[in-house]
C-alpha cells in the first residue's frame, strides 16, 4: 500500500480540496511523505485559504485562486529552504486548507443560573440561551493556537470551549449593561451587540471572528415569574376595592337573574358581598385616629379640665366645666350662696369660697335702682 501511495504521488500535481461536509474547519492535504512536485498546481476556492507548513513553521498563505508552486510564489518557503535560482526538485511541506465560511446556528447557553443584582428586585437568578455565528479570521493564528497538527479539525472540537467562554462572560457583561430585569426582553438586540463587541477580542485571540450573537431567551426562576404575573394582574385590575365591589355586584345580578335557585345561591351571594365589603375596607387607606376619646384634644399638661357640681333646687347637677360655670354666674343661676363641690374637697361650700370664682361675682353689676 505504501508503494502505491508513493507511485500515485508521483503523478498527482494538483492540490485542492472540495468540502462535502458542513462542519470541517481545517483539512490537511494528504501526500506521501508530504512531497510536492515543483510547479504543481494549487487551487484555492472561495471561502478557503491554503497554509503551507514546512518543518513545523508556518510559511506561505494563499488566498482564493489558482497557483503554480514555484520559487516565485513561495517566497517564505524559498527563504526557509534556501532554494537557489532554477530549483525544480520536489519539496516537502504540509498543506492545510482552512474553511473561512461562516459557521451558523452554533448554540450557547448558561448551564447554571447566573446571579444578577437588579435595582428593583435585588439579587435575581436567571438563565439565558441563544445562537452565534463565527468564522476563521486569521488562519495562521488559528492553526498555531487551536488546530496544531490535527489533519481534520471540525466545529465540534471547539464549540464547547466557545460556549463556556460566552456563558462565563454573560453575567459580567449583563451587569455592566445596567439594563433592568423588566426591560431585558425589549433590549435583546442592543444587548446582543454589546456582548458581541465585548467578546470579539477573546475570539480574535484564537484567530476567530464572532460575527453575530443572538439572544433567544432570558428566563427568570419560576417563583419570580409567578410574582411578576401577579404584579401585572394587579396593575391591570387597578383599584382592588372597586374591583371587589364590581365582582360582588356581578354575583348579585347573576343571583337576581336566577330566582329559582336554591338557598345556597343566596348564601353565596351574601358571602360574596360581605367578602367584597371586607376587601374594600382592606384596601382603603387608613385614616389616623385621634389619641383622645372625643373629637377635641386633651387639655395641656398642668391644665386639666376642672369639673364642678352645683346644688340647684335641692338637687345635684353637673359636672360642669369652668366655662359653663362662668355663664351660669352671669345668668345668675349660680349665686354667691349656691353650694358647689369639686374634686379634692371634703364637703360642699358656697360659691364665693372658690378662689377662682370669687372675682366673677364682683364683676356682676348691682341691681338697677328702682
Amino acid at each position: 500500500m505504501a508503494l502505491w501511495d508513493k507511485v500515485k504521488a508521483e503523478f498527482v500535481d494538483i492540490i485542492e480540496w472540495t468540502d462535502d461536509s458542513r462542519d470541517t474547519m481545517v483539512w490537511r492535504f494528504p501526500r506521501y511523505q508530504n512531497e510536492i512536485k515543483y510547479g504543481a498546481k494549487l487551487t484555492v476556492r472561495e471561502s478557503q485559504v491554503a497554509v503551507f507548513v514546512s518543518e513545523g513553521t508556518i510559511a506561505d498563505v494563499f488566498q482564493p485562486g489558482m497557483y503554480s508552486l514555484t520559487t516565485k510564489n513561495l517566497p517564505v518557503l524559498t527563504t526557509l529552504k534556501g532554494w537557489y535560482y532554477g530549483f525544480d526538485s520536489p519539496f516537502k511541506a504540509e498543506v492545510y486548507f482552512i474553511n473561512t465560511k461562516n459557521f451558523t446556528d452554533l448554540k450557547w447557553g448558561t448551564k447554571n443560573p447566573v446571579m444578577l443584582r437588579d435595582q428593583e428586585f435585588g439579587a435575581v437568578r436567571m438563565r439565558a440561551f441563544g445562537t452565534y455565528v463565527m468564522k476563521v479570521k486569521d488562519p495562521s493564528t488559528f492553526i498555531r493556537e487551536i488546530v496544531g497538527t490535527d489533519a481534520h479539525f471540525t466545529v465540534d472540537e471547539i464549540t464547547e470551549q466557545l460556549r463556556s467562554m460566552i456563558s462565563s462572560r454573560f453575567a459580567d457583561i449583563l451587569a455592566e449593561s445596567r439594563i433592568p430585569v423588566l426591560d431585558l426582553a425589549s433590549n435583546y438586540q442592543d444587548l446582543s451587540g454589546f456582548i458581541t463587541q465585548r467578546l470579539s477580542p477573546e475570539f480574535h485571540a484564537y484567530g476567530l471572528d464572532l460575527t453575530l450573537l443572538i439572544i433567544e431567551n432570558i428566563s427568570l426562576p419560576p417563583n419570580v415569574e409567578e410574582a411578576l404575573d401577579k404584579r401585572t394582574s394587579m396593575g391591570i385590575i387597578g383599584d382592588l376595592s372597586k374591583y371587589a365591589q364590581f365582582q360582588a355586584a356581578n354575583a348579585m345580578e347573576q343571583a337576581a337573574a336566577n330566582p329559582g335557585g336554591d338557598a345556597s345561591a343566596g348564601i353565596g351571594m351574601g358571602m360574596g358581598f360581605a367578602m367584597a365589603n371586607q376587601m374594600g375596607k382592606m384596601f382603603q387607606p387608613e385614616t389616623p385616629k385621634p389619641s383622645g376619646t372625643g373629637g377635641s384634644p386633651p387639655p395641656l399638661p398642668g391644665q386639666e379640665a376642672m369639673a364642678y357640681f352645683v346644688a340647684l333646687s335641692g338637687e345635684q347637677k353637673g359636672p360642669f366645666s369652668a366655662k359653663v360655670i362662668h355663664e351660669m354666674i352671669k345668668d345668675k343661676m349660680v349665686t354667691p350662696e349656691t353650694l358647689m363641690w369639686k374634686k379634692g374637697m371634703d364637703a360642699w361650700a358656697k360659691a364665693t369660697e372658690f378662689q377662682e370664682l370669687k372675682d366673677l361675682f364682683l364683676a356682676v353689676p348691682p341691681p338697677i335702682p328702682g
